[in-house]
């Protein structure tokens, strides 16, 4: 028996079939063919929209978190604070407003805010003057007419008197004068002395600084009158002259120190008269940051009595 395979042959192709086709291309055939079928459709309001892409929002850069935790390690601050130049000394600090931050964050310790040798010295019935028996080293007569014998303020703050008296004077309100600028520290114990003879300790202290924490001590402030005649500081905050100067102090680098409604903050009562020197870039981050005290501007808290 021949048990050799005999070849397979297959079987003929009807004559109305093609060639066959490979397992794949016929599914996809059958899919084509299947999608031709008319089949009817859903209504246009049954169909399920498209899920919405949710665009997730990028977060601000917080600015302040990606600042130098201690600034005063930049080697152009130490620089500046080495040269005894405040404006040099806020312009390293990226500007008044980087500066007025760093310190109220706690991340300034160059910054000394009782040194009194500095415009941005904070001095109040909390914070002493660092030494108590401070005296500026350099003093010029207040270029304005002075009623008291107390007419001189630092050079720098009597400069920055004259162009704002000058420039009050050029907008046609009148003319500034003032009444004491820089007292000296004995002057300041006879001063607050008088205060309590006549008002009582209460009152005393609620009007005139103890010897030690006084403003007029420093040479940054001044008390302001209206001239021609010069009247009283307790004037001053009606006339055109106060409320000019209300309104522009900071542009030549003075802020009404001790406003209405901050006595809870200050200790004192409302004195639209006393202007304090800060400087021009400080002064100008003070208006515009809407501030009404030192003590909030630079986040230190309320001084309203002494602490002993």
């Amino acid at each position: 028996m021949n048990l050799a395979r005999q070849p397979q042959h297959a079987p003929p192709r009807s004559p109305l079939r093609g060639p066959a086709l490979p397992i794949g291309l016929a599914v996809t055939a059958i899919g084509v063919l299947m999608s031709l079928v008319s089949l009817p459709s859903a209504p246009a309001d049954a169909r399920v929209p498209p899920e919405p892409r949710v665009v997730q929002a990028v977060p601000p850069v917080d600015v302040a978190a990606t600042t130098a935790a201690d600034p005063c390690a930049e080697q152009v601050v130490r620089d500046a604070i080495a040269a005894a130049d405040d404006a040099a000394t806020i312009a390293a600090f990226g500007g008044a407003e980087s500066f007025r931050a760093a310190v109220a964050a706690g991340n300034a310790p160059c910054i000394a805010l009782d040194d009194p040798s500095h415009v941005w010295v904070v001095v109040n019935k909390a914070r002493p003057l660092n030494p108590v028996d401070f005296a500026p080293q350099s003093l010029a007569p207040a270029p304005v007419r002075v009623t008291t014998g107390s007419g001189q303020a630092r050079a720098d703050v009597a400069a920055a008197l004259g162009a704002m008296a000058a420039a009050a004077a050029a907008d046609g309100v009148g003319q500034i004068g003032a009444n004491n600028g820089y007292r000296s520290y004995d002057l300041q114990v006879r001063t607050y002395a008088g205060h309590v003879r006549s008002e009582g300790q209460a009152n005393a202290d609620a009007a005139s600084a103890r010897a030690g924490h006084s403003e007029h001590q420093t040479g940054l402030a001044l008390d302001l009158v209206a001239c021609a005649p010069c009247g009283g500081i307790d004037a001053f905050g009606a006339t055109a002259q106060g409320a000019w100067v209300a309104e522009h102090a900071w542009e030549y680098g003075f802020i009404v120190r001790y406003e209405a409604g901050a006595t809870g903050v200050t200790g004192y009562k409302p004195e639209p008269w006393h202007v304090r020197y800060i400087g021009p870039e400080l002064a100008a981050a003070y208006h515009h940051g809407g501030f009404h005290t030192l003590e909030e501007f630079f986040g230190l808290p309320a001084a309203p009595d002494y602490l002993h």
